[in-house]
């Protein structure tokens, strides 16, 4: 019998005040190190997208979500050399906590950027991402190489 098709499904959140979007650098995680992306991560099973993205905002910048303040505001199909991913990107109405680096070991810098001054070293499927929400482009899609 024929093993089924799989994706990977990840979370993003789009935190965003004042006009700003907070962005974390990677660092010493081998895939895009010194680049710009958003709290995120992979669902763990057994959760849904909301619950998933509540779970990485704590680990990750130590924000406390409620999942009804969460709003999907775009979906990004991604073909990478070994797996296909879909990529669910969140907002959220309100938080609690300040925003801090959980992760030291993964993440060397966290911090809010102006939507018109936004660093270049983003990973380009982020920053696709990015526009595509200021767009107010649901879906995309992309095809990359490698990192």
């Amino acid at each position: 019998m024929k093993e089924r098709f799989k994706v990977i499904p990840s979370v993003y959140l789009f935190l965003i005040e004042d006009n700003k979007i907070l962005l974390s650098r990677r660092y010493n995680t081998g895939y895009f190190d010194g680049n710009y992306s958003l709290p995120a991560g992979h669902l763990d099973g057994n959760e849904t997208l909301k619950q998933a993205m509540v779970r990485e905002a704590k680990e990750e910048i130590d924000i406390v979500l409620d999942p009804e303040d969460l709003e999907l505001v775009h979906i990004m199909n991604r073909r990478i050399p070994d797996n296909e991913r879909v990529d669910f990107f969140f907002t959220a109405k309100k938080w609690q906590g300040g925003p801090k680096i959980m992760e030291p070991d993964k993440c060397d810098d966290l911090g809010w950027f102006e939507f018109g001054n936004l660093p270049k070293n983003i990973i380009p499927y982020i920053k696709q991402a990015i526009d595509s929400f200021l767009g107010n482009i649901i879906y995309s899609e992309r095809e990359e190489k490698e990192n």
